[in-house]
């Protein structure tokens, strides 16, 4: 994999992070190059010795796969700029935006592309990631392991084989670092109001999100086995437990995840708007 070009069209935090996660994983920085109308960041990229350009049409007609990491609603205007290059030179076009399909992509790249969509969500920015990716039609298996190595140098993957389905990851996976802030955030609050410093509020949320985290990525049960197994009868855990169980809050989260799909559709739909 490292014989191939991999460009990035847009030099944000993702890509940063992709790019990032690339070089620590082996891929040569010379085989990375990267576009992107900000000097700054450029850069920035500069330091870790991949290439950089301030032309896109440039940095696709190097590129064996083409990684699209601009805002959703440009990403019309630069793939009408690049079409041209990548009907010339056909290569891989992995997109990270957010809600443009790959119909739209293939129309305003000109047609017959191999393109694979994807959803990274931030904790990409620190290598623990995880993306759902789908494949567009006429994507070889080459390809799939093409963009997999591009992917999983930020943490895991998996793949869907209808792209309907990326809604539903996006409201799981995309949107979801920040349900866990939310409820991190009310826990700390709720300490404070029990009494306890602030500070200790705080690191004790922290630490215990990451051990509850750890033991659940770790271990062979299901959450549910686990919650069961540290849930003693008559005890404190158990009565916290029903008190959400009380408030509904299966239901509430089910309504909260459902709502964020419905959204990821209705963007889908104006992005792709003329």
């Amino acid at each position: 994999m490292s014989t191939q070009k991999i460009a990035f069209i847009g030099a944000g935090n993702m890509a940063a992070a992709l790019i990032g996660g690339l070089i620590a994983d082996g891929t040569p920085p010379g085989d990375i190059l990267a576009s992107d109308p900000s000097a700054e960041r450029l850069t920035a990229l500069a330091g870790s010795g991949i290439r950089t350009l301030d032309s896109n049409t440039a940095a696709a007609g190097q590129a064996d796969v083409l990684v699209l990491a601009v805002k959703p609603q440009l990403l019309k205007a630069v793939c009408v700029e690049l079409a041209d290059t990548v009907q010339q030179h056909r290569p891989l076009v992995i997109s990270i935006a957010a809600g443009v399909r790959t119909s739209e992509l293939a129309d305003w790249l000109g047609g017959d592309v191999a393109l694979i969509r994807t959803m990274p969500n931030t904790p990409a920015m620190i290598q623990c990631g995880a993306t759902v990716l789908f494949a567009g039609p006429g994507v070889n298996a080459g390809q799939r392991d093409a963009a997999e190595h591009v992917l999983r140098a930020v943490g895991l993957t998996r793949w869907v084989e209808d792209e309907g389905l990326l809604d539903a990851a996006t409201a799981l996976s995309g949107s979801g670092p920040a349900y866990y802030f939310l409820f991190m955030e009310a826990m700390e609050a709720a300490a404070v109001e029990l009494g306890l410093p602030a500070d200790t509020a705080h690191l004790l949320t922290l630490q215990t999100a990451l051990g509850a985290a750890r033991m659940a990525m770790e271990s062979s049960d299901s959450p549910a086995i686990l919650r069961q197994k540290v849930t003693s009868p008559g005890g404190t855990t158990e009565q916290a437990l029903k008190t959400f169980e009380d408030g509904g809050l299966r239901d509430l989260v089910e309504r909260a995840l459902t709502a964020a799909r419905d959204r990821s559709k209705e963007l889908s739909r104006i992005l792709g708007q003329d």
